[in-house]
């Protein structure tokens, strides 16, 4: 089922950052970074507990707390719980996003995609995020980046677990759509080619952006229109090196992708175009995307991306994108109804 009706912008608000992502940040810093979205109309955000180990959703249910709980869209993502335990941040086993929340709060994560922790994640996000429901829930980082040959047995505990609750949940009305919140395109495949359960919608982080999509424009965004299923771009930048960062993947880009963004960046140049604009408007310009959803943990960020959106593009950036090899000919790109 569709939800992309249910969303009130095609720009969204990713709220990792405001869990400390890579630094400290201010608590006004993070809470003005929210007002500054409002402000430009965003009305969908996305959180999660990982970040930050709780730090974002509290930051953003802070942020959001004086407006009214209509007027906008909200997501947040089940799998991890948050203890009242202690940890030292850094020594925790992320994958390969070791050190990203070296910065939040101290409080133990637990890793647990089944049903009851679902329904305890769940209760937990809502006290945090101060909210009494939520629209949209996705389950995290079920996929190799985190559990590498285990990621299977993972997902079909959640298989068993954390995706019948959703499915239930979704029926009976309390959440308006679920499905899966990753960094890689496997998971979605898999799921996407199952009988049942039936989700909603997928967030797919990094695997629809300049640097990396030929895998998801090939396998999942077919799949997914299939299903009616809408897709969700996270980190439409690349980890921060399509936006002036040095990361990619999160960590430090490789001499090999920082000689690719180099092109891009010439050829963008060129045509008097900005970076952020081709990645912003690159990635809804597949119809199978409802949304994509930019992380900023800085005001002036949020400005920069509504700037981007609205940017004008011409048709010949994005042919001499395709004539480089830089997109796939295979991509929807926003030129080429005007070809």
């Amino acid at each position: 089922m569709s939800i992309r009706h249910k969303l009130k912008s095609k720009l969204g608000f990713g709220a990792a950052p405001l869990g400390n992502m890579f630094r400290n940040i201010p608590d006004a810093e993070a809470l003005a970074t929210v007002d500054a979205a409002w402000e430009q109309g965003v009305r969908y955000f996305d959180t999660a507990p990982l970040y930050g180990a709780g730090l974002s959703e509290i930051r953003l249910g802070e942020a959001l707390a004086g407006h009214k709980r209509d007027d906008y869209v909200l997501s947040t993502k089940v799998g991890r719980v948050i203890l009242d335990e202690v940890e030292d941040p850094a020594a925790r086993q992320l994958g390969e996003k070791g050190g990203v929340f070296q910065h939040g709060r101290p409080n133990r994560i637990v890793n647990d995609y089944g049903a009851d922790a679902t329904l305890r994640s769940i209760e937990d996000s809502l006290k945090r995020l101060k909210t009494d429901r939520l629209d949209l829930v996705f389950i995290h980082d079920v996929a190799q980046d985190f559990y590498g040959d285990e990621w299977l047995a993972r997902f079909e505990t959640a298989r068993l677990g954390a995706f019948r609750v959703l499915d239930r949940l979704r029926d009976e009305g309390v959440i308006k759509g679920w499905g899966l919140g990753v960094n890689r395109v496997e998971p979605v495949e898999l799921i996407l080619d199952l009988n049942e359960p039936a989700p909603d919608v997928m967030l797919l982080a990094g695997r629809y952006t300049l640097l990396d999509h030929e895998r998801a424009l090939q396998r999942v965004m077919p799949a997914a229109a299939a299903r009616k299923v809408d897709i969700v771009v996270g980190g439409p930048y690349s980890s921060g090196i399509l936006a002036g960062g040095t990361h990619f993947e999160y960590q430090k880009a490789s001499p090999d992708i920082i000689a690719k963004v180099e092109r891009i960046k010439a050829i963008a140049q060129g045509h008097g175009v900005s970076v952020k604009a081709a990645a912003l408007q690159f990635a809804l310009a597949n119809p199978a995307v409802a949304a994509v959803i930019p992380g900023a943990s800085r005001p002036e960020r949020i400005m920069e991306d509504h700037a981007a959106l609205n940017e004008k593009v011409p048709a010949a950036f994005w042919q001499e994108m395709r004539e480089q090899k830089l997109v796939s000919a295979d991509a929807p790109l926003p030129g080429d109804s005007k070809e």
